[in-house]
């Protein structure tokens, strides 16, 4: 089995900023190129935060309303400082939440999750900028034809993987969900198949229908005072 990896999804070139970037001028570059957010590097291209359209708003958000209308803004500390910057180093958040080339679209995802993120810097091993990954980047995974995805499933999750023959089951994908059907050996191989498929890139769901011909193999426990019974 194998994801796509970051290296594959990510864009590699990417628009960027320096620290002493003027407010004006990365607005002029997300208008420009379309895009919402730029990352701020170093002289050596490492990257030191990302200015995003959110944070370029703050300039607005924290003004007082001239009509006297709207309560005056309630921000925290470092946003009312953000509020004033007027150039990229102090417009940025920071630091910069990276990625690597080689990391799967998985491990990606949850990065971006727990963070609360919509994008990652995607770094070399000497900490350089070689592109960045959004979520509708990672999200092109889902974009994979059903006949890969069950090709994937009948030849790397079961012939490979599991040493089942694919013909004894069935794998209809239809608009990224599974659906499994047919009988496997033991209990316990219903809910490795199922899991296995989930991890397929692209897969939606998986509509697990399989049987079992026998329980799962259990170990009999040893016993000193006689000879071991075995587990039906």
């Amino acid at each position: 089995m194998r994801h796509r990896l970051v290296g594959e999804l990510m864009t590699s070139a990417v628009v960027h900023v320096r620290p002493d970037t003027a407010f004006k001028e990365i607005v002029r570059l997300l208008a420009e190129h379309d895009i919402t957010a730029v990352p701020v590097l170093d002289d050596e291209d490492r990257p030191l935060g990302l200015v995003s359209e959110a944070d370029l708003l703050l300039n607005e958000a924290a003004r007082e309303d001239p009509a006297g209308l709207l309560l005056t803004p309630q921000l925290a500390a470092a946003e009312r400082a953000r509020s004033r910057a007027t150039t990229a180093e102090g417009l940025m958040t920071a630091p910069a939440v990276c990625a690597r080339p080689e990391w799967t679209v998985v491990e990606a995802a949850r990065l971006m999750q727990s963070k609360g993120l919509k994008r990652l810097a995607v770094v070399d091993e000497a900490g350089r900028l070689v592109g960045v990954v959004s979520r509708s980047d990672l999200l092109r995974v889902f974009l994979r034809h059903d006949r890969a995805i069950r090709e994937e499933i009948r030849h790397d999750v079961l012939r490979r993987t599991l040493g089942i023959d694919p013909d004894t089951l069935g794998v209809r994908v239809r608009d990224g969900l599974v659906t499994l059907t047919g009988t496997v050996d033991h209990r316990g191989q219903v809910p490795v198949v199922e899991r296995l498929c989930r991890s397929v890139d692209g897969v939606v769901g998986v509509n697990c229908l399989l049987d079992h011909r026998t329980g799962a193999v259990v170990a009999p426990a040893r016993r000193a005072d006689g000879p071991q019974a075995k587990t039906p």
